[in-house]
């Protein structure tokens, strides 16, 4: 397989609008989840501190990551920079003290988050999963309730599928709710078929943006990971093993192939396929480092071409 050796570079791609909002996000999203695991308070610091100097704005967490470690260290940052250059979203119902969605768990969920972060509000507060009550108007009741005090902006989904997404934001709109205007949800190389099929089609139709979660298939698209016994570093990367095989190494060929041409790495190439596609707004990157966050960075610094796209379409196909 060949790969034509004439493109484009273009310039770092510019910030995306969070439908219905004033949230002008930068594409390449922090995932907090690292933090508190895999990440300590002075790597922490530093990769954060780095990651809003080369423009990046959005950081996402939850209320249950590392047990809270992660909205702390997050918290601890936010301290050092103007609290109106970075847009915070975490999620609630899976917090092992106050799990699921109802009024009060919400309540007491945030509230804690809040604490932790060392912030008056956050920018999106996410429903982690379809956890809700028999009568999801009470959640969403609950979170109208927190924008109003000014504690939340707006209200986003975490890995609910898009029928449940299309009934939701639906529910919203007949009964005068607070509407929901962005859903987490994977999308990568190496899965792609609900995402491309289903999600945009239902998300378009809803008027919510679609933030890309584990866009490097849990670290496995960095190349990394080549055989069952390629263990990664760090259990939270463990699912990049179940790609290990036959389309794996396809698309690894292919990523490898146009990283070489372009001088950069598989990471960043993988990360330019997916912001090139329709319906992504943000990619949220699991960054421990600085040599990760240089990859993902360099995710936003190109576009690929026609060409190359295709090529990896097909290997993943």
């Amino acid at each position: 397989m060949t790969i034509a050796s004439e493109y484009q570079t273009e310039p770092t791609l510019p910030p995306r609008v969070i439908a219905g909002t004033d949230m002008r996000v930068f594409p390449i999203a922090f995932d907090g989840c690292v933090l508190g695991w895999v990440t300590g308070p002075d790597r922490a610091r530093e990769v954060l501190s780095e990651f809003g100097q080369l423009g990046g704005n959005l950081i996402s967490t939850a209320d249950h990551y590392a047990a809270g470690r992660s909205e702390i260290m997050i918290g601890e940052w936010l301290k050092t920079v103007r609290r109106s250059s970075v847009f915070v979203a975490t999620k609630v119902g899976r917090h092992p003290d106050h799990p699921g969605l109802t009024r009060s768990a919400i309540r007491v969920s945030l509230t804690a988050s809040l604490e932790r972060l060392r912030t008056d509000y956050v920018d999106l507060l996410s429903f982690d999963g379809d956890l809700l009550p028999p009568h999801p108007q009470e959640s969403f009741e609950a979170v109208a309730e927190l924008i109003g005090e000014g504690r939340v902006r707006h209200l986003s989904f975490a890995n609910f599928g898009p029928a449940r997404l299309r009934e939701l934001q639906g529910l919203a709109a007949s009964e005068g709710l607070t509407p929901i205007r962005a859903a987490l949800v994977e999308y990568n190389l190496m899965h792609r078929t609900e995402f491309e099929k289903e999600l945009v089609p239902a998300a378009q139709e809803a008027g919510v943006s679609l933030l890309a979660r584990l866009p490097l298939a849990s670290g496995f698209l960095s190349g990394e990971v080549r055989s069952k016994t390629d263990l990664p570093a760090n259990p939270l990367f463990d699912g990049a093993l179940k790609h290990v095989g036959r389309k794996g190494f396809r698309v690894l060929e292919v990523l490898g192939q146009i990283a070489a041409l372009r001088g950069t790495t598989s990471a960043s190439v993988a990360l330019a396929w997916l912001l090139g596609r329709s319906g992504v707004t943000a990619a949220i990157v699991r960054i421990n480092n600085l040599a990760a966050l240089a990859d993902s960075m360099g995710g936003a610094s190109f576009t690929l071409t026609r060409h190359e796209s295709l090529l990896l379409d097909e290997a993943s196909a």
